[in-house]
């Protein structure tokens, strides 16, 4: 039988099931240079939201926009990552891992490129599309963490998560700073889509799938169960959803938050980058560690705990220790990796694998959408941020029992 014919054909000779696979359906080879693709792609899956969260004030005074469209933007980025998500399983499957995470890229690059070029609905536009590209990534590389370092899904976890928030970090310290060199917001906010570009050279360089092999079995294949009907599968959607929501919740509106309680513009995006930077050694040092308990529902206690003291420090007492509350909320927000490290702890192989990541994060990031609009809207209806604030809390409650279901030995 002919490789090229399809991706996973099949001919029964004398009782057995022969099994081609094409070279783009196995696994990257888990080298040095495609760990650190993997590390610079995801360092570029925050910048996006991050930058334009930072200098957010000058951008509604420069476009002249409504608090409606403000709260839109912010809930384009999760939106776009629910929607978009549900493409990633299909393009890994139609393009391969190294090609589809490298379209994604290239796809991200355009978007950041697009929106600063124009009036309000081409930002908007322009940031779907970024995000677009981020939704794919978002999807496709835990699988490519478990399928090509799977002695190794801990540790690269936590590069993978790692980088991604240090992205974020950088992207809200330094946007502030190049539109003050620039002279504009749009130069500062564009200038991320360079970083975009290297990722797409070093990807394309490092991801290289391994040998196409041929499989004989004598039984024919068995369709998977949908995870739909899974319990603890949609346990793991609503966690990842809720942290995600509480995430971009945080990266959106904090910057804002601060400025209204008496911090300056500067100052507001250095805090916002404190608690993107702190989160770092949280994603590099808790999945390892995590991933060696049988359960990690402890350590998600730990952080939902410490989420929650950041942000009832926010609605008691915003100015006095703004830069304790950024702190507490930056280890917290090391739920994000958990969430990862859970998708791959829970899951027998790495197909599995990539169904939950698609089915989580796409719904999950629907779920996560609600999170920064409404958070927007109740600001504004109430003249103040103390009813969004109580709602984070109880969501942050919700957020940690799930996450101690989630975190328990079993399999979806």
């Amino acid at each position: 039988m002919q490789q090229t014919t399809s991706a996973a054909q099949t001919a029964t000779d004398r009782g057995r099931r022969v099994t081609v696979v094409k070279n783009r359906h196995v696994p990257l080879v888990g080298s040095t240079l495609l760990a650190i693709g993997v590390a610079l792609a995801a360092a570029n899956l925050r910048p996006a939201v991050t930058s334009l969260a930072s200098v957010l004030v000058d951008v509604r005074a420069a476009l002249g926009v409504s608090a409606a469209w403000t709260s839109a933007l912010t809930a384009v980025p999760a939106l776009c990552f629910g929607f978009a998500a549900f493409a990633a399983p299909w393009l890994g499957r139609r393009l391969g891992m190294a090609r589809a995470i490298g379209l994604s890229l290239g796809v991200l690059t355009l978007g950041l490129v697009l929106r600063v070029i124009d009036g309000p609905w081409v930002v908007l536009g322009g940031t779907f599309i970024a995000c677009a590209g981020i939704a794919v990534s978002n999807v496709l590389i835990p699988v490519v963490v478990k399928a090509s370092f799977p002695d190794r899904v801990g540790l690269l976890t936590g590069v993978y998560t790692g980088t991604l928030s240090a992205g974020a970090a950088l992207a809200a310290a330094l946007t502030p700073r190049l539109e003050e060199y620039l002279g504009s917001w749009r130069l500062a906010v564009g200038a991320w889509a360079l970083l975009s570009l290297g990722a797409v050279v070093v990807w394309f360089a490092g991801a290289r799938h391994g040998s196409s092999a041929t499989f004989v079995k004598s039984a024919a294949p068995v369709a998977p169960r949908s995870l739909l009907r899974s319990p603890l599968a949609w346990v793991i959607t609503v966690f990842f959803g809720l942290q995600s929501l509480f995430a971009y919740t945080v990266m959106g509106w904090l910057p804002a938050m601060l400025v209204d309680a008496g911090v300056d513009r500067n100052t507001a995006g250095m805090l916002l980058a404190v608690s993107m930077l702190l989160s770092v050694p949280v994603s590099l040092f808790v999945p390892p560690i995590a991933a060696r308990f049988s359960s990690q529902g402890p350590v998600v206690l730990v952080l939902g705990v410490l989420s929650f003291a950041g942000i009832l420090g926010m609605l008691v007492a915003p100015a006095a220790a703004p830069g304790l509350w950024m702190v507490l909320i930056g280890f917290g927000m090391g739920m994000f990796p958990l969430a990862l490290l859970v998708m791959s702890l829970r899951t027998k192989s790495t197909s599995d694998t990539a169904r939950l990541s698609a089915m989580a994060q796409s719904l999950g990031y629907l779920i996560a959408a609600s999170g920064p609009f409404a958070f927007g809207l109740l600001r504004d209806a109430t003249g103040a941020w103390t009813v969004s604030l109580v709602l984070q809390l109880v969501l942050l409650a919700a957020l940690t029992a799930l996450g101690w279901i989630a975190g328990r030995p079993r399999y979806v």
